[in-house]
């Protein structure tokens, strides 16, 4: 798991758990990019063996950063990516994602001057190298660009792209299908379709060894951080439980899976 804190915008903390439940600190601090932000580290492990995490540069601006690790434990800074788009304010979110051609992928959440006050939309690009250091311009995800949606995490399940996104204007998690990456994508459960309830962003999910799905999230009104798992491919989920030793501290994080 990669994190940022309440008690840090600029140091990131990696944990581990064997359960996806109970997570011990690796390393905290473990990382801190040579300037502004590390908001919402997303993790992935490449196929040059690296550990790549990419992440929020700052409140405002139009870039994503990124960096590297052998061992989860030291890290090293790689670039900060401008992101080509005309009139972008925000730049919010990025989340890594590997689809099942190994293509790397960025979802990442977009505010221009072209809507008004703060409305995000998703947008995806696509590294054109093993490098990791060309990417395509960002293109708008059909379907999920209609609304205010940010913090949009994607898996793959069942030959479907499950798309699990915060409505910004209401504060839910919303869930919404595809059968290609970049959409169009259906909205299947809107509002408070899961029993979530509001004020809920940075979902991340992880598929479990007993084939369950486990989704956390961020109560952030609250000051504590949930999960709730599925195991009926995302139709219904168990009453949300606040995450056991990091609840009120951790933040916005993804967590990945290996076997080891």
């Amino acid at each position: 798991m990669t994190a940022f804190t309440n008690s840090s915008e600029s140091n990131m903390y990696v944990y581990e758990s064997p359960d996806a439940l109970t997570y011990k600190l690796l390393k905290g601090p473990a990382y801190t990019p040579p300037a502004q932000l590390i908001r919402d580290p997303s993790v992935i492990r490449h196929t040059d063996g690296y550990y790549y995490i990419v992440h929020t540069t700052n409140w405002t601006g139009n870039t994503i950063g990124f960096a590297r690790s052998r061992d989860r434990v030291n890290w090293t800074f790689v670039r900060d990516h401008t992101l080509p788009v005309a009139g972008l304010e925000r730049t919010w979110a990025p989340e890594f994602f590997v689809d099942t051609d190994g293509s790397v992928n960025v979802i990442v959440s977009l505010d221009t001057t072209s809507t008004s006050g703060q409305t995000f939309r998703p947008h995806l690009l696509t590294a054109t190298n093993a490098a990791l250091s060309s990417w395509t311009a960002p293109r708008p995800i059909a379907g999920l660009d209609t609304a205010n949606y940010i913090d949009t995490f994607v898996v793959r399940y069942a030959g479907q792209y499950h798309a699990f996104t915060k409505q910004e204007t209401t504060k839910y998690i919303e869930h919404a299908t595809a059968t290609s990456l970049g959409g169009p994508y259906t909205f299947r459960g809107t509002g408070d379709w899961a029993g979530w309830g509001g004020w809920r962003e940075g979902p991340a999910l992880v598929h479990l060894d007993n084939g369950a799905w486990r989704i956390y999230f961020d109560g952030y009104a609250e000051h504590k951080y949930y999960y709730s798992d599925s195991l009926d491919g995302f139709r219904t989920w168990t009453p949300i439980r606040e995450l056991p030793g990091l609840s009120g501290f951790a933040r916005h994080f993804t967590v990945l899976k290996e076997s080891v």
